[in-house]
């Protein structure tokens, strides 16, 4: 039996179903709506980026979308993945002096040399080898806001659950080093017929001198500019083997 309501005049009346007022309709909101759908892509790509860099921390990555776009342009490229007990010490030296000079003091931002880098009115010089990473590995080439943002979020993420010495080998590997050549193995044997574990420090010098321009200079047949920077990378590389900046990622 339905509910009794008292009502003027002392008469009474069921209150069922009927005597209720439907509720009003939402009007529809398209910025509202639009801002739900952005939050929840926002949302399941982080968590999809997260789950990379989660995985990526024992899986060695398959492809990045510079390799794909390189060998979709070229037709083929050359690249061999080593770990980095197969790859020699004197390398991975090497590429921090030329590229990362202080990899092991930061996290993965080098404030300093981006200070002097602004200063200075230069546009690269201040991306640390945990940011080349992570833009190659994750993100793509080419200089845009976008991409700059999403590196400089994913970076901390990378420094946080990837070693030093795993951010190392992943750029040993994926980095290129020259035109259709990624990687520290094939890089070496495109150029010296050698295998990454037995380059010399002269050698690894000028595959690291390479960087960052691999289609314009060349490790086999240097020029003269060429050989004065590796000269001097050879020189950084013995420097931070004795000074312990090389620490975090040797044995």
């Amino acid at each position: 039996m339905a509910k009794q309501a008292v009502r003027k005049g002392g008469k009474t009346r069921g209150k069922g179903k009927a005597d209720r007022k439907p509720a009003a309709k939402r009007p529809f909101r398209p910025l509202a709506w639009l801002g739900f759908l952005l939050l929840r892509a926002t949302t399941v790509f982080i968590i999809a980026v997260l789950a990379l860099v989660v995985l990526f921390a024992v899986v060695d990555p398959p492809m990045t979308h510079t390799i794909w776009a390189e060998k979709r342009q070229l037709g083929s490229v050359e690249r061999s993945w080593v770990d980095m007990n197969r790859i020699a010490p004197v390398m991975a030296r090497s590429v921090v002096a030329a590229e990362d000079a202080n990899y092991c003091l930061h996290w993965g931002f080098d404030v300093e040399a981006i200070r002097t880098a602004i200063d200075e009115g230069r546009g690269r010089g201040a991306s640390t080898i945990s940011q080349q990473v992570v833009k190659n590995v994750f993100l793509w080439q080419g200089r845009s806001w976008i991409r700059k943002a999403l590196e400089t979020a994913i970076t901390p993420a990378v420094e946080a659950i990837w070693s030093k010495r795993r951010i190392l080998e992943v750029y040993l590997n994926v980095a290129e080093m020259g035109e259709g050549v990624f990687g520290v193995e094939a890089a070496a044997q495109a150029a010296f017929g050698v295998k990454a574990d037995a380059l010399t420090p002269t050698q690894a010098a000028r595959i690291a001198a390479v960087l960052p321009a691999p289609k314009s200079r060349s490790a086999a047949n240097p020029s003269p500019w060429l050989r004065k920077r590796a000269a001097a990378i050879r020189s950084g590389a013995a420097t931070i083997r004795a000074d312990g900046r090389a620490d975090c990622f040797e044995d």
